[in-house]
């Protein structure tokens, strides 16, 4: 069996779980850019992932806080894939990746690090963006900064106008 080695997550790992959903708490559109939130539909709203694979990694959510994603309203499921749609074609204009992750972990059990309130990554992917680092030095390079990356997130929004 083949280990797939992590350890820049223990970031994410030890970090003091806040109370209440980190989605929900997002949700007042008070200071979208200190919360990492880049766009917000009727039914969902694209944000930066804080502890990211890789620079750009968005998640899509619901506003509702719901685990269940049979219980999404056809309203939710469609925007919530509208949404990751249009990540794509931001994160294409933002940064040119080669490919994409676009996935949803459900359940803590299939590794949903926020179980009780669903959400679609969508992580950018660059041929060798994966090597030694993380392993032998137990550093993921990540080379822009937070902030950078959702400046340049913005900014392709702006360009590419309102999803479709």
């Amino acid at each position: 069996m083949e280990k797939l080695w992590a350890p820049w997550r223990m970031a994410y790992i030890e970090v003091p779980q806040s109370p209440g959903c980190v989605f929900c708490t997002k949700t007042p559109a008070e200071d979208d850019r200190e919360q990492l939130v880049l766009y917000r539909g009727e039914h969902c709203f694209v944000l930066m992932n804080l502890f990211p694979y890789n620079n750009g990694h968005l998640m899509i959510a619901p506003y509702r806080h719901t685990a269940d994603l049979v219980g999404l309203t056809a309203e939710e499921q469609t925007e919530m894939m509208t949404l990751t749609r249009y990540c794509v074609r931001v994160l294409g204009e933002a940064f040119h990746p080669d490919a994409y992750n676009i996935g949803m972990n459900l359940g803590r059990v299939a590794g949903a690090g926020i179980a009780d309130h669903l959400h679609m990554h969508v992580v950018p992917r660059w041929n060798g963006d994966t090597n030694f680092m993380p392993v032998i030095a137990e550093t993921k390079v990540l080379p822009d900064a937070l902030y950078g990356s959702y400046d340049k997130i913005l900014d392709a929004i702006r360009k590419c106008g309102a999803p479709q």
